[in-house]
């Protein structure tokens, strides 16, 4: 028999990442064809660093047995509201929990939640829990359309469940496409996420980052850019959206998906990041500029694709606007302003009169000749600089881990706003 403890060992533990380390997730699985993507989410739970509490309804085992799920996360699973030595297990669970996860949610358990039923012990979980909760819906897209189902959506976020829409896509064999399918786990996996963060004072606040490079034209099929692969950019602004934050992301060619809840603008040029970054500064409480726009354009781009028997011998560059520069006089009172600075030589010099000339609050330094650090891999290792206090070192680490180091040091600023 299980013994009731906040912690418990989990298996496959690989990198324990905030906010996950030692929460308990309780992961409810109902019957439906999705529930096989279910068992990824579980391992990436655990692996996240998770204690994950995994309850079956009876027709998930048709779907998916027990002894899957104790191997992913090496904690007993529950399915039963009434069995010996277990009468109280759904209040146990429930008051466990820092946050609850239904994926797959089927039209029946919407059903069955929304009336507030508890002839099970997922739905039982339900009545006795104060932690919040995650519904993902799977099923046919007739099903997610019907007017019944809608009503108990809306019902289910009115009591303040967060219900998140289907993706559209393949449904089940013969049923063609449509709304419907239930997210990737890398989706739920990130809402689960932001459950789990306390609130903060980024929570409402709206962030505007910019990620990845630019390219500027030579002819219609070559360009001009950078290394840049948007990776930091896009962990910074998953992570101020896990902490509450209305975000936007402004990213040229990414090398990386863009991440779950922001809202996103794509853009090639420097120009065009340049118009995007203006129309939504007035209303940013928090602007990170970590893209690199290109520095240089062709003074003129060919119409047509240039032979290479008809090449020119020189290019004749022009700068490109300097979207942090331009942002100065246009910046919401009382907002925070953070730059980014990849140098090769002089560093600190460097970055410390960028730091000025530009009016931030904390610039990022990376020194771009540091093996590990900077474009295209998956770590980094930057100083801080504020306009006060010593520079802050910090030691080679994921670039996500980078990222709420440096959101903790944005949090602090708007706190001595």
């Amino acid at each position: 028999m299980e013994t009731w403890t906040t912690k418990s060992p989990a298996v496959g533990r690989s990198n324990p990442v905030r906010p996950f380390d030692s929460r308990r997730v309780l992961l409810g699985v109902t019957g439906g064809i999705a529930s096989y993507k279910t068992a990824f989410l579980a391992r990436q739970l655990t692996q996240s660093g998770a204690e994950v509490d995994v309850v079956l309804t009876r027709s998930a085992q048709e779907f998916v047995g027990a002894v899957t799920f104790e191997a992913l996360t090496g904690r007993p699973v529950h399915s039963e509201l009434i069995a010996s030595g277990h009468a109280l297990d759904h209040i146990k669970l429930a008051r466990a929990a820092g946050a609850i996860v239904v994926a797959p949610a089927t039209a029946d358990f919407l059903a069955r939640a929304a009336s507030g039923q508890a002839g099970d012990l997922l739905t039982a979980i339900l009545l006795a829990a104060t932690a919040p909760v995650l519904l993902v819906p799977a099923m046919n897209d007739r099903m997610w359309a019907h007017p019944q189902t809608v009503r108990n959506i809306a019902h289910l976020r009115e009591i303040g469940y967060t219900v998140l829409d289907p993706d559209e896509g393949e449904l089940a064999v013969g049923e063609g496409a449509g709304p419907g399918r239930m997210p990737e786990p890398e989706t739920i996996l990130a809402h689960v996420g932001r459950l789990l963060e306390p609130a903060g004072v980024l929570s409402g606040r709206r962030v505007l980052v910019t990620a990845g490079p630019t390219r500027e034209a030579i002819d219609p099929v070559r360009f001009i850019s950078n290394r840049s692969s948007g990776k930091m950019g896009v962990a910074l602004a998953a992570s101020a959206w896990r902490r509450g934050a209305h975000v936007t992301l402004i990213s040229g060619p990414l090398g990386v998906q863009p991440p779950a809840g922001v809202h996103v603008e794509q853009v090639e040029t420097t120009a065009q990041m340049e118009a995007a970054v203006a129309r939504e500064l007035p209303t940013a409480d928090v602007l990170i500029m970590s893209a690199a726009p290109s520095d240089f354009r062709p003074d003129e781009a060919a119409s047509q694709k240039i032979k290479k028997s008809d090449a020119p011998p020189s290019i004749p560059l022009a700068p490109t606007a300097d979207i942090l520069q331009s942002t100065a006089s246009r910046r919401a009172p009382g907002s925070v302003v953070v730059g980014f600075a990849l140098e090769t030589e002089n560093t600190l010099a460097n970055a410390k009169a960028k730091l000025a000339s530009k009016e931030l609050d904390l610039i990022v330094l990376n020194d771009a000749t540091e093996a590990g650090a900077g474009f295209e891999v998956e770590t980094n290792r930057v100083t801080l600089i504020a306009r006060t206090g010593e520079p802050e070192v910090l030691p080679l680490a994921l670039k996500t881990e980078v990222a709420d180091s440096i959101l903790d040091r944005v949090e602090a600023l708007l706190r001595g706003r």
